[in-house]
């Protein structure tokens, strides 16, 4: 029997009573499950945390002697426990060491997703479709009209220009994917990041990740060069640069509010867009749908009467 309240909405996170744990908890806990490395889903200061060893890594770049008392790194397909739910990481595909969890309890799989992205991407380990009673899905972009391009043939635009190009990009795992990516499509370019993205392309080429080609920032080359510079910057970077003089702005994202008065749009997403989302409850095969961290009616609606969809948050 699927249990209602088996993950509840807490102040602190998503919390698992009848393992005592949190998922992606938002403030320092016991026991946290953390799917990947970001900072809305993984803050330093919990007790004992289990991931991937990349999502450690990670966490312990960001928050030093505050990651956590005890990192717990585990292996995807590796089943443990937490009191009485069993647990095992898969491939979320979303950044490099991202992980679904898949709980166990009382014969009841519950699967969540985290943050993912079905597409291909050489930069992180491919989503994995695993089967489970209870889908608990992100709902980022569950909107019938979005429809995320192919990233090559976004990144392919700036072969457009022979400009300099600022590119906005988040500085753990949308980076190193612009990289690779610039790299394989955009041959004559050549590719500078902000000081503050390279110890995570560090971590990247440490866990085997080939990103290609770049270098760190230089203002000299930028200055010197009025032509084929791509400079990877983070968000923060981005946006105070907002007068930026000879170069065209640029900022990898899913969203379109992020692509307004930029020289070139570049649709570029680390989610499920809502094809990928039903992809993925086709081949997950579950008897309900939990949504969470987007807007849940549309799923709602579309499946009226086939399928229970529920609203987490």
């Amino acid at each position: 029997m699927i249990l209602e309240d088996f993950i509840t909405i807490t102040p602190t996170g998503l919390y698992c009573a009848y393992g005592d744990f949190y998922l992606d908890p938002q403030q320092p806990v016991k026991e946290a499950v953390v799917s990947h490395a970001h900072g809305d889903h993984a803050i330093g200061g919990s007790q004992n945390v289990y991931c991937t060893a990349a999502t450690a890594t990670f966490m312990q770049h960001r928050y030093r002697k505050f990651a956590a008392v005890d990192f717990f790194n585990k292996k995807y397909h590796e089943a443990f426990k937490i009191k009485d739910v069993t647990i095992t990481f898969y491939p979320a595909g979303h950044i490099l060491g991202s992980a679904q969890v898949l709980m166990e309890y009382k014969g009841i799989k519950y699967l969540y997703t985290g943050d993912y992205k079905i597409e291909p991407d050489t930069t992180c380990e491919p989503f994995e479709f695993v089967q489970a009673d209870v889908l608990i899905t992100e709902s980022t972009f569950a909107d019938p009209e979005t429809k995320h391009p192919s990233p090559v043939d976004e990144i392919k635009k700036l072969n457009e220009t022979n400009a300099n190009v600022m590119l906005g990009s988040y500085a753990l795992g949308k980076s190193q994917r612009i990289i690779q990516l610039l790299s394989e499509n955009c041959p004559t370019r050549n590719i500078m990041v902000h000081f503050s993205i390279m110890p995570f392309n560090k971590i990247y080429e440490d866990y085997g990740m080939k990103l290609g080609n770049y270098k760190m920032y230089d203002r000299k080359v930028m200055k010197n060069n009025h032509e084929n510079q791509v400079y990877i910057v983070p968000p923060m970077v981005f946006h105070s640069y907002h007068k930026a003089i000879n170069v065209v702005r640029a900022f990898a994202s899913g969203w379109k509010n992020l692509q307004q008065q930029n020289g070139i749009s570049l649709y570029i997403s680390d989610h499920a867009d809502w094809a990928a989302i039903l992809e993925t409850i086709e081949k997950v095969k579950p008897k309900q749908v939990w949504t969470l961290h987007g807007d849940g009616k549309q799923l709602k609606d579309y499946f009226k009467g086939k399928l229970e969809v529920k609203i987490l948050n």
